[in-house]
């Protein structure tokens, strides 16, 4: 336990600035979480959702499942909760939405939609097909919404017990440079933590900001995500012990500010930090 860990203010994150690396709900969500905590939240998409490039398939598949076709939704990532948001897509009652875990639940929840599923142990592709499978013995009709570069793990493994599934990308990501402030905030060491909620945000972290000073925490959201982090270049400071973005805020907040009674003052001296190594 860190030394200041038996006496947190009310609120721990007081004078820290918090990179988000989500626009939109989502990331005006965790910006609300932040500034609860006492955090000045910087929201910076690091990533966007291209449209897919087969257009009709997919507005024909979100016209069906308006039309009550399918008896569940897969949601995979909070970049698919976007689509669906700015498609205003229709899921009827007669369909069951399963999200691959909190964030995503989170994102649905934020917008709108309900969730009627999250894999209780492993919040990957693989996980919530086991659990879909588990639930679902007869053949069921599912729409698997996914990304361009997604492994078809979901399809494969709910088509082999049998289900009827329709699998259509969903959309492209790619990277939105930050602005010059950013990017000098980050590399001055104004920003003091980092969030990191996914493989494709890892990517654009370590792309954009080629010099992330030592203080600087990076935040991965879980360990599936510092592992991709790591794969991507970063060094991990802290990984989530959940994959929620409660568990995150929570656990940048157990970390002292280095400079938190003034933040344009000068560095006496480096953090030292521990660091989180990943769960298998």
């Amino acid at each position: 336990m860190n030394a200041g860990a038996q006496n947190q203010p009310a609120k721990p994150l007081s004078g820290w600035r918090v990179l988000v690396p989500r626009g939109g709900p989502w990331g005006d969500s965790v910006a609300a979480s932040l500034r609860r905590q006492g955090a000045t939240p910087v929201i910076a998409p690091l990533i966007n959702f291209a449209p897919t490039n087969d257009q009709p398939t997919l507005e024909q598949a979100l016209a069906d499942l308006a039309a009550g076709a399918f008896d569940w939704l897969t949601v995979t990532s909070a970049t698919t909760v976007d689509v669906l948001y700015a498609y205003r897509a229709v899921v009827p009652s007669t369909t069951k939405i399963a999200a691959v875990g909190e964030t995503t639940a989170a994102a649905l929840l934020a917008v709108g939609y309900r969730v009627d599923l999250v894999p209780e142990r492993d919040n990957s592709a693989a996980g919530m097909a086991e659990q879909l499978i588990g639930l679902e013995p007869e053949p069921r009709d599912i729409l698997t919404l996914r990304s361009e570069i997604a492994k078809p793990v979901l399809t494969r493994m709910l088509s082999e017990a049998g289900h009827r599934v329709r699998s259509v990308v969903a959309y492209r990501t790619v990277g939105v440079p930050v602005t010059d402030r950013i990017a000098e905030d980050v590399r001055s060491g104004r920003i003091n933590a980092i969030l990191v909620t996914s493989g494709s945000v890892a990517e654009q972290v370590h792309a954009q900001f080629s010099d992330v000073p030592e203080t600087t925490l990076i935040a991965a959201i879980g360990p599936r995500t510092a592992k991709d982090a790591e794969r991507a270049g970063l060094e991990v400071d802290i990984v989530a012990e959940a994959q929620t973005v409660d568990a995150l805020i929570d656990a940048v907040a157990r970390f002292s500010l280095p400079h938190a009674a003034d933040e344009f003052a000068p560095k006496t001296g480096m953090l030292q930090l521990p660091f989180a190594e990943p769960q298998n």
